[in-house]
């Protein structure tokens, strides 16, 4: 199998060609990692400051909530 990269899609199958079990591994593996992915974005987002419009016009303070919030989430997940 070929190492994840970010345009990693899922084969498809259809009723004339049904995926290989190979096939469907990668399948999984792919959908796992872009569980995992999803899951720790709207973790990040559950701070509302990374959901709503940011009108400050200070460099890099788009980063700085970015960061904050990540940093906020995994405090979360390692504490609970």
């Amino acid at each position: 199998m070929e190492p994840f990269t970010q345009n990693s899609l899922q084969t498809q199958g259809t009723r004339k060609r049904p995926l290989s079990p190979e096939q469907k591994q990668e399948n999984k593996i792919i959908s796992g990692i872009r569980i995992t992915v999803e899951h720790a974005i709207a973790g990040i987002k559950r701070l509302g400051c990374m959901t709503q419009i940011l009108r400050n016009r200070r460099p890099f303070i788009d980063d700085t909530f970015l960061l904050l919030s990540a940093g906020l989430w995994n405090f979360h997940l390692r504490t609970a």
